[in-house]
Parts: structure tokens; C-alpha cells; sequence
């Protein structure tokens, strides 16, 4: 169901109209002169069709996945409450080998609380990998979308292949969600989301904001849960989560704009109590297992996925555990960046990064996670200027990363990642600073949903940066996703792009394509199509670059 925001609205102002008659008796009927019925108190009423937020489903193993859904009649209510009365619901859920639900596999009863905003998580097991299936939820007569989903592949098996698509980056004011509907048109069978899903700013207005945040900041658990809430009832967004799993992790907007740690940007004392919030919204409002329900500001969410023997996903969380940005954060030319003792990781995840690299037994290793991998250096001279957000201010931890797949003989090692609002191709090396270092990996870098605005085309090889860093291969500032095909003998990327985000409906196409093959390192371009002269680029592309990824464009 696609819900403009004035249905949104007019819902709402119905039922807070009808919620302020609650205790009152009504008066007496001028024809019979019965008194009237005592009205019946908000949380005995029936619901009002509360699915307003679509489904989802996560974490696909062989034998099961994930189902979430949260029932909120009222979604943009200001106490992030949805609409719900204070009480818990009972919510039916269905599982079938067909869309039509002629063939229920499985069916069960969640309990859908107030405490955690009425959303609901079925850990499924018993199903059959590497299989389609369907499923939907019923609450109170009221029934939810059909969607899909599917299990992993049996551990042991070789898949012949997987469709696997990744985003980042959904700033609802700054464009339309257009990408995440061309992503689900490209009939993915696993989605990743690598951080930024949502932003936590209150609304700001003007020509490049073509819609509106509700709400203020987001600080409190209301504020997260309304903010989630908006951003659920988009449709496009909606198509995305109901065509396939997902496995998502955060960056910083899903709490606060580049904090690291226990460290928010500005001093803030509560900033603990915010960071729980955040983690508390973002579990209700995800397709996340139980393992990942946070502990006050503690949330555990790094975590493997496993494709059969095709691919092993290891899913990275390089907020929670970093050290402070070096240097002020920023780009700059910054000696702690260096340090050995500077961690992005933390050390328990380090280890367990490492640990699953020497336990590797599949053809591909994706690392899934949130900002730049490889050495990027904006300064064309000796120094170095490069970013403190990224791992380029976590040499050490960069260093050991790398290090460790090459002598655990990682076969065939593919970071993804997300957060720069603009498409990246990287050759990884050992030696950032000799032109002849070997590769040992490759990185795909997802372009926005919506973040920084329309973009650009340009191109290929024309940004300033891949003439100093010759192991950056491509960059383009359009908005869109990255598409993969992953086989036993290659992995094949496409970076689909959309024209614009200003408006709705716009089409995607493959702006460029490359391939890894196995056992080779490094990319090989096999398509590059001709930017488009509609746009003009900006003069000054170093600049334009900076801005857009700290969010000053």
C-alpha cells in the first residue's frame, strides 16, 4: 500500500480526534432518547489497518531467515508510537512455497509489545536452503503485503550463482528512493545495506530539499522510532525490503553524524543514553536476530553470512568500536593516523575478522561495511591529505586487516562499501606508496540512494584524485546502487546510476562494469558508457568531492 503523506496525516488527525473523546459519554440520541454508549477507551479499540511500514525479512541462513514487520496505524505519530493503543497484539504470521499461499509451510503467532514499539522478529528455522518462499502477517483481520524471501544455500553446496545488489546512503529530504525500486526490479536474491538508512537532522528547507523530515534531531527513542517510521512508509523503500533478505549494518547517521565510540561529534553528556536509543530504534525497526538485541548503548552487529560454499559475507561495524578521528577529523596530512594502537574495529572484532579469514572455505570473501578501504590522497604533492573518518586514519588496523587475509590465503577478498555518496572502484595493495605493489583485493564503493542530491555525471577517469592514486580505478557522482553477480569463476559489478533524485521515477542504467575473476586480483573494466552532456561538472572536483562526503553540499 503506497501512503502519500497527506493520508499519513488525514489518518492521524482521525484517530488523535477520536483519541481525545476517550472516557467522555457522548449525548443523549435526540430520536430515542437513550443515553449513548460510554466510549470505548483508546486501548480496547479495534486497529485501524496498522501495516503502514511493509515487511522485511534478514539474515538468511540455510535452514531460515528472518521476518519483521511493526505494526504502526499512525506512523509519523510524534511519541514513535505509531498510532498503537498500549497493549500487546497478536500478530499471525504465514510462510508458503507459493505466492498464492496454496502451500503453507509454516504458520505460528508473534506477540507484538508496546516496549518495543509493537515491531515483531520470527526467527524462522526448518525450511529447505536455497529455496523461494513467501510470507505475510494478519493482526486483528488486518492483513500485511506479500513478500518474498529465500534461505541460503545448503553450507556445503556450490552455487552456480548469486545476484547480490548493495546501497547506501538514504537521506529522505535530499531526493527520491527511486534507486531502492530499480535495485528491486533488478530481482536481487540478497540485499546489503551498508549504513545510513536514515539521518537523524531535523528538517531543513530549500531548492534542494524536494521533501521534509518530521520531527526534530533525533535524540530520544520517540525521535529515532518516528524517524524510522518515516522513512518505512516510503514505497519504493517498501519494494526493496519485500522482494528479498536483507543483511544491513549501520554507519553514523543512524545515531549522529561521523561519531566514534563512546564520542560524539560535539560534547554532548547524554550522548550514551542517545546511542541507546539509536541502537533500540534501529533493532525494532530492522530484520535482525536476537543476538543483535542491543544492551542499553551496546549493540553486537558485526557477523558472518554464509552463501554455500560460493561466498562467506562478513558483516563489519566500524563506529562502535573506533577510536576517536585523528587529528580533528577531516582530511588531513596527520601522523597519529598512524599510530599501531589506533583500532577502527576494536580489537575483539579484529580478531574475529582474522579468525574467520584462516576458517574460510568459500570462493569469495566480502567484506560488508561502512567507509573507504583503500589510500585515497586528495594532494597531488607530497603530502598526504586524506581521511580521518576513514581507514586512511586507521593505517595500523588497515595494515593488519589486509595482512591477515594474504596469509590466510584468502582466495578471492572484495570489500564493499558505502558512506562517500558517489561510485568508487579500488585495486587493493599491501604498499599504497609503491606503484608496483602487488593487488591483494579489490573494493566496490556503492554511490548514494539520495545523499548530496542529484550529482553529475563525468567521465570515467576524469576526478583528480585516480591520476595520483593509480589504484583507484573509477569514480562517478550520480546517485544509484551497485549490482553483482557472483559466480564460482567471477564476481561481475555493475554501478547502475539514475539521471536524477529531485524527482520520482527515474530510470537506472549501467554507467560502468567491471570484473574480478577468480584467483586474479584487481578489476578488469568491461563497459564504460559515455557521460551524459546534460549536466554540467562542477570546476572545481576536489572540492566538490570533500563536501559532498561531509555533508557541506
Amino acid at each position: 500500500m503506497a501512503l502519500s503523506r497527506r493520508t499519513v496525516l488525514l489518518s492521524g488527525a482521525a484517530l488523535g480526534a477520536a483519541g481525545a473523546t476517550a472516557g467522555r459519554s457522548t449525548p443523549a440520541d435526540a430520536a430515542d432518547g437513550r443515553p449513548a454508549r460510554p466510549a470505548v477507551p483508546a486501548r480496547h479499540r479495534p486497529l485501524v489497518w496498522p501495516f503502514t511500514l511493509g515487511v522485511a525479512s534478514g539474515d538468511p541462513d540455510h535452514q531460515g531467515v528472518v521476518l519483521w514487520t511493526r505494526l504502526a496505524p499512525q506512523p509519523l505519530a510524534e511519541d514513535g508510537l505509531g498510532g498503537m493503543p498500549d497493549r500487546t497484539v497478536e500478530v499471525q504470521w504465514e510462510v508458503a512455497a507459493d505466492e498464492l499461499f496454496r502451500h503453507v509451510v509454516q504458520r505460528g503467532t508473534a506477540t507484538a509489545r508496546p516496549e518495543s514499539a509493537h515491531s515483531v522478529h520470527v526467527e524462522l528455522t526448518g525450511l529447505l536452503p536455497g529455496r523461494e518462499y513467501f510470507y505475510r502477517f494478519r493482526a486483528e483481520g488486518h492483513l500485511s503485503p506479500t513478500a518474498r524471501t529465500r534461505t541460503a544455500p545448503d553450507p556445503a553446496s556450490l552455487p552456480a550463482t548469486l545476484a547480490m545488489g548493495f546501497v547506501s546512503c538514504s537521506h529522505y529530504e535530499q531526493g527520491y528512493f527511486t534507486a531502492y525500486r530499480r535495485l528491486a526490479e533488478s530481482a536481487p536474491e540478497l540485499i546489503l545495506h551498508l549504513g545510513d538508512y536514515q539521518y537523524e537532522y531535523a528538517r531543513e528547507y530549500g531548492p534542494d530539499r524536494p521533501r521534509g523530515h518530521e520531527g526534530p534531531e533525533t535524540r530520544t527513542l520517540a525521535n529515532y522510532r518516528q524517524r524510522h517510521a518515516q522513512y518505512k512508509t516510503d514505497p519504493d523503500l517498501q519494494a526493496a525490503h519485500a522482494v528479498a533478505p536483507w543483511a544491513v549494518v549501520f554507519d553514523d547517521h543512524e545515531v549522529e553524524n561521523n561519531w566514534a565510540g563512546a564520542v560524539p561529534e560535539e560534547p554532548d553528556p547524554d550522548f550514551l543514553a542517545r546511542r541507546a536509543a539509536a541502537f533500540q530504534a534501529y533493532h525494532e525497526n530492522m530484520p535482525l536476530r536476537r543476538a543483535s538485541v542491543p544492551r542499553g548503548p551496546d549493540i553486537v552487529l558485526y557477523r558472518r553470512l554464509r552463501w554455500g560454499r560460493l561466498a562467506t559475507f562478513h558483516l563489519l561495524d566500524t563506529r562502535q568500536y573506533r577510536d576517536d578521528q585523528a587529528c580533528g577529523d577531516g582530511y588531513r596530512d596527520c601522523p597519529a593516523a598512524a599510530d599501531p594502537g589506533r583500532t577502527i574495529t576494536g580489537t575483539a572484532q579484529e580478531q574475529w575478522l582474522l579468525d574467520g579469514f584462516r576458517r574460510s572455505d568459500t570462493r569469495w570473501d566480502l567484506l560488508a561495511q561502512q567507509v573507504f578501504f583503500a589510500a585515497r590522497d586528495r594532494d597531488p604533492g607530497p603530502t598526504r591529505l586524506t581521511s580521518m573518518d576513514a581507514w586512511d586514519g586507521y593505517l595500523a588496523s588497515r595494515d593488519r586487516i589486509t595482512r591477515g587475509w594474504v596469509a590466510a590465503g584468502v582466495r578471492n577478498p572484495v570489500v564493499l562499501t558505502g558512506d562517500v555518496h558517489a561510485h568508487w572502484a579500488a585495486d587493493l595493495k599491501l604498499d599504497y606508496l609503491d606503484p608496483a605493489a602487488r593487488t591483494v583485493g579489490t573494493e566496490l564503493v556503492c554511490s548514494s540512494v539520495t545523499s548530496g542530491g542529484d550529482g553529475f555525471d563525468s567521465a570515467s577517469g576524469s576526478h583528480p584524485w585516480l591520476r595520483t592514486n593509480p589504484h583507484l580505478r573509477f569514480q562517478n557522482d550520480l546517485r544509484g546502487f551497485v549490482r553483482t553477480t557472483i559466480t564460482p569463476a567471477q564476481l561481475s559489478a555493475d554501478f547502475m546510476v539514475l539521471p536524477y533524485v529531485s524527482r520520482a521515477g527515474a530510470p537506472a542504467y549501467p554507467r560502468a562494469s567491471f570484473v574480478v575473476e577468480d584467483r586474479v586480483p584487481g578489476l578488469h573494466q568491461t563497459y564504460d558508457r559515455p557521460p551524459s552532456t546534460a549536466r554540467a561538472r562542477p570546476v572545481d572536483r576536489d572540492r566538490y568531492t570533500v563536501e559532498t562526503e561531509t555533508g557541506l553540499r
